[in-house]
């Protein structure tokens, strides 16, 4: 059995990340595992389970967003909360016990509940219409906070003092206090008239009594709880997400057990964690999403890793959008965390090209969810192209007393803020090329320009782009019209990338990832005889 230990946290907390339905998604939920566990799930690969360490009433929502929604798992919280079933319940707000003379008010984002004409509760519903929390107020001032299990019933419940939380209790299905967590100073309180857990075992569930009434953190609970379910065979792999919070319960893990960890992107950075060097060493496989990741790893090292391979995150599925059929030709751009200096001379040099192509628009792409962050790019555009000579009004456009003049200025610049992976997956249908000018081009936007047959202008050469195949690389920003002219002025030329792209997209298709999945497996299995 494969055992898969997500890093599915809220701020770096034991904590779901599930947010109110009309609140912006700060964040993506896609990850390492997610990629993993639908891999195996859609092609009917049963042998794993989820280890979720993190408390998660909207699990049953978070897996049918993933469209997994029957994989198998296993909660630890769950397990303390003596929570069995993992049905899906129909719940309505209106079902709660509220006083009689309570009135509802409607509003287009909450339900607001009002008693003798003040505010009492606010209900907060998830992006399925199902009541995830509901706040209640005392003279205006929060004093509870109960947090629902997308099962039907009350998971938590925050007290608050003087609008400020100071304790947190975990309950059972049927409202009886299991522990607490206070906010001051972490320390976890076990209900000494309920002080056990369900242990979840192959052949039936059982229950074991806590060691302690009181623990230090709630780590050191989930810990002991863990540990009680970790009774399985020789030939079970853990496959361990690596962040500080998996690090901290599984760190025994390693080592001791055939484990496999997962290095994804920047969520853990070898250098600023030196507890990590240890674990490295002591792991049975390490798989990174990248070959960068993969360097990355072995030059912080400091030596060669021989148990060390990379398995994308994403795999290709062609589809070639529709740039052709646009009469604009769309230029995508990527700039979270761009140098200053670079993004100056990226923008100075687009805007020189843009002289030469009257049908080319640049799109400037960030996954920064920051609500005024597309006016601070796009002002910020404008007083770069001035200072270098052109006019400011490609970047926003003609001001009302500018419209009766006899020159129109077109908008050149336009911003695309995608924070989840479909929008992002929608913006690049409609791009013609990319171009990526910082030190590590992002990863799931160069699937996607193999994908959908994409040239791509980057800095340095990857796995996803060779080098005058379907992409230049270019390390001189002066460079970068000659580049652009190279795909956009000659159809021949962007169609031949498109086939180099269709070539290399094979190395990444579903069968390959698989298939390097069993190899890893095939190599623990081989080390265990």
């Amino acid at each position: 059995m494969l055992y898969f230990i997500p890093a599915w946290y809220q701020l770096n907390s034991f904590k779901e990340l599930e947010q109110s339905w009309h609140t912006r998604r700060m964040h993506t939920e896609f990850d390492d595992t997610v990629k993993h566990v639908q891999m195996f799930y859609r092609n009917g690969i049963n042998d794993f389970t989820i280890l979720l360490l993190s408390h998660a009433p909207n699990f049953r929502h978070f897996l049918h967003r993933q469209g997994v929604f029957h994989a198998p798992y296993l909660s630890v919280f769950d397990s303390i909360q003596e929570v069995r079933g993992k049905k899906v319940a129909v719940f309505s707000f209106h079902n709660l016990d509220w006083p009689e003379e309570i009135e509802f008010v409607y509003t287009p984002f909450v339900v607001l509940a009002y008693l003798h004409g003040k505010k009492y509760a606010q209900i907060n519903f998830g992006e399925a219409g199902n009541p995830i929390e509901v706040s209640m107020y005392e003279n205006d001032v929060i004093i509870r906070r109960n947090i629902y299990d997308d099962r039907g019933f009350i998971s938590a419940t925050e007290l608050y003092e003087d609008g400020n939380i100071a304790y947190t209790d975990y309950l059972t299905e049927e409202g009886i206090v299991k522990m607490r967590i206070m906010a001051d100073d972490g320390q976890v309180h076990i209900n000494e008239k309920a002080n056990t857990y369900l242990v979840f075992k192959q052949d039936g569930i059982t229950k074991k009594q806590f060691e302690k009434n009181v623990y230090d953190s709630i780590a050191q609970v989930i810990l002991e709880v863990l540990n009680a379910h970790l009774e399985y065979g020789d030939d079970d792999i853990f496959c361990i997400a690596m962040h500080e919070l998996n690090v901290l319960i599984t760190k025994d893990l390693i080592g001791d057990r055939k484990s496999i960890l997962s290095f994804y992107g920047d969520r853990y950075r070898i250098k600023d964690h030196e507890e990590g060097k240890e674990l490295v060493t002591k792991a049975s496989y390490i798989i990174t999403d990248s070959e960068a990741t993969t360097r990355y790893l072995k030059r912080e090292m400091g030596k060669e890793l021989e148990n060390i391979i990379d398995i994308s995150p994403y795999d290709t599925r062609m589809d070639f959008g529709i740039s052709e059929q646009l009469t604009v030709q769309k230029i995508l751009v990527p700039v979270d965390d761009l140098p200053e200096k670079r993004f100056k001379a990226l923008i100075i040099n687009l805007a020189k090209y843009l002289t030469t192509n009257e049908n080319a628009m640049v799109h400037i792409f960030t996954r920064n969810a920051k609500y005024d962050l597309p006016d601070i790019l796009i002002n910020s555009i404008a007083d770069i192209i001035e200072a270098a000579g052109y006019d400011r009004r490609m970047a926003i456009g003609e001001k009302k007393d500018e419209l009766d003049d006899e020159e129109k200025i077109p908008v050149r610049f336009f911003i695309e803020q995608c924070v989840d992976e479909l929008s992002v997956s929608k913006c690049i249908r409609e791009q013609r090329i990319m171009i990526d000018m910082r030190h590590n081009p992002d990863l799931f936007l160069q699937i996607n320009c193999i994908s959908m047959a994409i040239p791509q202008i980057v800095r340095r050469e990857t796995q996803y782009m060779q080098n005058g195949y379907n992409g230049f690389v270019v390390k001189e920003f002066e460079r970068i019209p000659v580049a652009l002219d190279y795909f956009l002025g000659s159809l021949a030329n962007w169609n031949q990338a498109k086939v180099y792209s269709y070539e290399i997209s094979q190395k990444f298709t579903t069968k390959h990832l698989i298939e390097k999945w069993e190899m890893v497996r095939s190599a623990l299995s081989l080390k265990a005889e």
